[in-house]
């Protein structure tokens, strides 16, 4: 009697399944948005000179681009065979963010609301998948929010918007999705899946560099986008991935950063771990 008793005070202290939650996000932000642990003795960027020489480079390609390839380019993709497009038209909505978003934002906080009942053992490995997870939705959730605003902010108009295939169209501010095709979501999307889950899963790198490439061409073939729109999205969502990695690095999350600034996998939970986390809530 007396144990069922304090078993039911024991429920009645224990915080509700939204309040633990709650808790256990506002303590995953806070480890987030903590100062840098580790302030590398090199310096990660090239000097100032070599940047601007790239920069300069980067934008004359992007013009060479645009001024050779784009409209030819887009006016061929209006001309391939019809079952070809539509091979197309059915994988590039997997260039989404919504694919991974929405499940990683979900299973980060089913992370968050699980009881308190493991051992340490097994919360450390709770922590770490949290780590992960949180990792992966803001390497892939950060550029495709930068994207999402700049590209309505340049207002280029895609391919055809005009009446034909003609990049030099550009309407700025006008934030209208007919005018929004600089740089490409999809591309971003795409190239910040492969840097974010690759860095994690070097293995998989083949099939997500496939993937990527899949979706990025797809957005040509489908006259969504020109040519250069989409090498812009990738360049976004690779060096916005990695900038989140290094974010991640200097405050020990999931990455450590070594004195050359080189950013560094922690490994990972094992899947036995995992299994025996498992079996444990399970049992509770």
């Amino acid at each position: 009697m007396t144990m069922a008793k304090d078993a039911e005070q024991g429920a009645e202290r224990a915080p509700p399944v939204w309040r633990r939650c709650a808790n256990n996000v506002v303590a995953a932000v806070t480890l987030l948005v903590r100062p840098p642990r580790v302030r590398p003795a090199k310096r990660w960027l090239l000097p100032t000179q070599h940047l601007v020489i790239v920069a300069v480079v980067a934008v004359a390609l992007f013009l060479a681009v645009m001024i050779l390839c784009d409209a030819a380019v887009s006016s061929a993709a209006g001309k391939l065979p019809r079952w070809l497009i539509s091979a197309f038209d059915a994988i590039t909505d997997y260039g989404k963010s919504g694919w991974f978003l929405w499940p990683l934002g979900l299973l980060f906080l089913a992370l968050a609301a699980l009881p308190p009942v493991l051992p340490r053992a097994g919360q450390m490995v709770v922590a770490a998948l949290m780590v992960r997870v949180g990792f992966l939705f803001l390497a892939i959730g950060v550029p495709g929010l930068f994207v999402t605003i700049v590209k309505r902010l340049i207002g280029r108009a895609r391919p055809f918007v005009s009446g034909s295939a003609d990049p030099y169209v550009f309407s700025p501010f006008i934030w209208r999705a007919d005018y929004a095709s600089l740089p490409s979501g999809h591309a971003t999307t795409a190239f910040s899946v492969l840097v974010a889950f690759g860095v994690l899963w070097p293995r998989a790198r083949p099939v997500l560099l496939i993937y990527a490439l899949l979706i990025a061409a797809s957005r040509v073939v489908v006259t969504a986008h020109y040519p250069t729109d989409v090498a812009a999205g990738a360049l976004v969502g690779t060096v916005g991935a990695l900038l989140v990695r290094r974010y991640f690095a200097l405050r020990r999350l999931g990455f450590s950063i070594g004195p050359d600034g080189v950013p560094h996998t922690y490994p990972g939970p094992s899947w036995r771990r995992i299994k025996s986390v498992g079996r444990g809530l399970m049992a509770s």
